[in-house]
């Protein structure tokens, strides 16, 4: 897992929250507790994504052009993480005469794609807004 996602989906979440659900990078990235060039790199992954729009001039910055209560992780995961659980490498050698090493790649890669098909059909049973519910419901703890 990327943290890229985690920056999108705490985004969203701030925008959804807001009453004209709108900010600049800047303030994005104060609540996030990241750098606003960060903000900003991610901001357009989800502005491709469809998820946001941008507004230039004194007065612009994000727009959440989306549904929070219909928008799920799992779509948000797709846009900024999909394939994060692959590890860059994995152990063994097709190549080598040792069984295990010979097809632990091979095992290893269906066993991460199959982590990440569960992880995405989670994360799709959660919104946006549910998340700001989340958040609102620790605020009263």
């Amino acid at each position: 897992m990327n943290s890229e996602f985690t920056i999108a989906v705490h985004s969203l979440v701030y925008l959804a929250y807001l009453p004209e659900r709108m900010a600049s990078s800047e303030c994005i990235a104060d609540t996030v507790q990241t750098n606003p060039a960060r903000v900003r790199k991610v901001m357009g992954c989800l502005r491709r994504g469809g998820f946001v729009e941008t507004r230039e001039g004194t007065r612009g910055g994000y727009r959440l052009t989306i549904d929070p209560a219909t928008v799920t992780l799992g779509e948000i995961y797709r846009v900024m993480a999909q394939g994060s659980l692959m590890p860059n490498w994995c152990s063994g050698d097709p190549d080598s005469d040792c069984v295990v090493g010979s097809n632990m790649q091979e095992v290893m890669n269906g066993i991460f794609c199959s982590a990440e098909k569960h992880l995405e059909a989670y994360f799709s049973q959660i919104t946006i807004a549910n998340v700001l519910g989340q958040v609102h419901e620790c605020q009263d703890c």
